[in-house]
């Protein structure tokens, strides 16, 4: 299972492999050839375990799980890792969701909370009243002391942390809701007693499990910080230089040390409510020591020694790592990832004056932009033959995924040089692409420093636009930085980055409308700056009110189409997926697969992998 609190996107460097691969040239041949042997032969020789809904078995508790992580986190602070991967995954370890989601039953399933939705038909609204769960408590490390979770923990998050417009939280546009009129409406939350709590919908919603979903942090806690700091008292708490011991967890695990640029290390909370189907507690493990390698060779060689217990692997790895007779691990394959990094271009007005904003305003700029992405040549050069093209908008698990609709602007340079000169574009006698008053067509790609894998698709990209006389110019930027170009100071140009999956088609409502903070391209917009970005909210509106199944399709259909026509985002490619796990754990209950990942919650040490 998953847990999905999923209606904000964070942004986040593409680093599913990420490593020390380099583009080489390689011929049309090479790469068909690349494509047709290798591929099978190498998944051939290793382990398909998709989580199909499988109960968990009982296992046995102890030992240690060694990990690594590639960077250090900014903060431990729950409002600070809406907008950094490598907090978000550290402070996920000691806070809960309020539902988990079933991928193979398709339904939301009681976790802190159980729910049900109340429909008032009079009204044409709806209520979802949660009812926590009796045995929540914040713990404290090595401490008899506990502080109960209760409704108010929440309504304060939903309220004063979400919900105040200060604090910028990716949650925040996830609380309004377009009427029929098209005014705006917040969901608003009122406490029932100290276990029960409901959000009030204005008007009833297709999916309101989906956008009802949260973590909280403790209202003891951060009421005190906003009181006497404001923003800033709430963002400092928690900060890295905290004693991670003070922190207190309501998840299955306690931070109890962060060295910087070391490891952090963590100790299985005892009060925490999970339990395998005999009562007994979950996580199996006592503890997880988290390494900081930000080089992903020293992880593989760390992974080699039997320093790591997992690792995941790149392209170049695999035929070196799978099948191997003495290998004292497994390689699991996970399918093609559900996301896919994209390139996208700045439309903010911010920056109307430069040459830029006119190409890139101009669907027919994006559209040949589009033209020039080789994906074969980057699955074959970038991932060696182990990823698969990214042509549509939905994933494949999305309930109104279409396979009909796919990206009609493929590999094409010739297709892409008409569409250049349909808005007075043309080459000069040196092949020098020039727009209508002479300027030539040149912008900087922006990526995430550090990331070899993208730096090789910028790579590809730039030579492909190079073919037909566009200058293009890699600018390898801190990722926080290229976090701070697109949200704040939108001093950027292109940029390849990744938002995750549209798992859902109401995900990503800080994303798709025109309103949204993360609207990449053109964030935060009064009223929509075109036309198709106008449609495009409305489509989304009306897709996440309409709750019949015939009418919701030809919404989502076109709203995917319209976006595909647009490329206001151009996806890349999906990289396959594979991990490697030390034997020394029983595979029991270990599954992998695209959605769920790695899951490890209920696996425990073999007897020999005590000692």
């Amino acid at each position: 299972m998953k847990k999905w609190c999923v209606l904000p996107v964070v942004l986040f460097a593409f680093l599913l492999v990420s490593g020390c691969a380099r583009t080489e040239e390689m011929t049309l041949e090479e790469i068909d050839a690349l494509l047709a042997s290798g591929e099978n032969e190498l998944l051939s020789r290793t382990v398909s375990k998709p989580w199909r809904g499988e109960a968990f078995v009982p296992g046995v508790r102890g030992g240690v799980w060694n990990a690594s992580v590639s960077a250090d986190p900014k903060s431990f602070n729950l409002l600070v890792a809406e907008r950094d991967g490598s907090t978000a995954a550290i402070v996920a370890h000691m806070h809960d969701g309020l539902l988990d989601y079933n991928y193979v039953t398709h339904e939301f399933v009681p976790h802190a909370a159980e729910a049900e939705i109340e429909v008032h038909e009079d009204t044409q609204s709806l209520s979802v009243i949660f009812t926590l769960r009796d045995d929540l408590y914040w713990s404290f490390y090595n401490s008899d002391r506990r502080v109960k979770v209760t409704s108010d923990d929440v309504i304060f998050w939903y309220d004063e942390i979400q919900g105040d417009p200060a604090f910028q939280s990716s949650a925040y546009n996830s609380q309004f809701l377009t009427m029929p009129d098209g005014s705006q409406e917040r969901i608003t939350i009122r406490k029932i007693d100290d276990r029960r709590f409901a959000l009030e919908y204005p008007r009833i919603e297709a999916n309101p499990f989906l956008a009802s979903n949260m973590d909280f942090g403790p209202k003891f806690i951060f009421e005190k910080a906003k009181k006497e700091g404001g923003v800033q008292g709430v963002l400092d708490v928690f900060g890295v230089n905290t004693d991670p011991k003070a922190i207190p967890s309501m998840g299955p695990w306690f931070l109890t040390e962060y060295s910087p640029g070391q490891r952090l290390v963590f100790e299985r909370n005892p009060a925490y409510w999970g339990a395998d189907s005999t009562g007994g507690t979950i996580p199996y493990p006592d503890k997880k020591i988290v390494r900081i390698i930000p080089e992903e060779n020293t992880q593989k060689l760390l992974f080699g020694q039997g320093q790591q217990d997992s690792y995941g692997l790149r392209p170049e790895d695999l035929e070196e790592m799978v099948g191997r007779e003495d290998a004292d691990y497994t390689v699991f394959s996970g399918g093609g990832s559900l996301g896919a990094s994209f390139w996208s271009f700045n439309q903010n007005p911010k920056n109307a004056e430069r040459a830029d904003f006119d190409w890139f305003t101009r669907k027919e700029f994006r559209q040949a932009m589009s033209c020039l992405v080789n994906r074969e040549r980057m699955i074959a050069q970038t991932y060696r033959g182990l990823a698969v093209p990214k042509l549509s908008f939905f994933a494949e698990p999305n309930p109104f995924y279409n396979p009909a609709l796919r990206l009609e602007y493929l590999y094409d340079p010739e297709r892409a040089v008409q569409l250049l000169a349909s808005i007075g574009m043309s080459r000069d006698a040196d092949g020098v692409m020039r727009d209508v008053q002479g300027r030539e067509v040149e912008f900087d790609l922006t990526i995430p420093a550090d990331n070899a894998i993208t730096n090789d698709l910028a790579s590809i990209i730039v030579d492909e636009a190079a073919r037909v006389g566009v200058r293009i110019r890699i600018r390898a930027t801190d990722f926080q930085k290229v976090v701070e170009q697109l949200t704040s100071s939108y001093d950027w140009q292109s940029v390849i980055i990744g938002l995750g999956a549209n798992y859902w088609p109401t995900q990503g409502s800080n994303v798709w409308p025109s309103t949204g903070n993360l609207h990449l391209w053109h964030p935060l917009q009064e009223s929509p700056a075109t036309d198709w970005e106008a449609r495009i909210d409305y489509l989304y509106n009306e897709g996440r009110y309409t709750l019949d199944r015939a009418r919701a399709e030809r919404i989502w259909n076109e709203y995917q189409a319209l976006i595909l026509e647009q490329c206001p985002l151009i996806y890349l490619v999906r990289p396959r997926m594979f991990t490697a796990l030390r034997n020394r754990w029983d595979f029991t209950n270990v599954y992998y697969d695209n959605i769920g990942g790695l899951q490890l919650d209920y696996a425990w040490l073999r007897p020999e992998g005590m000692r």
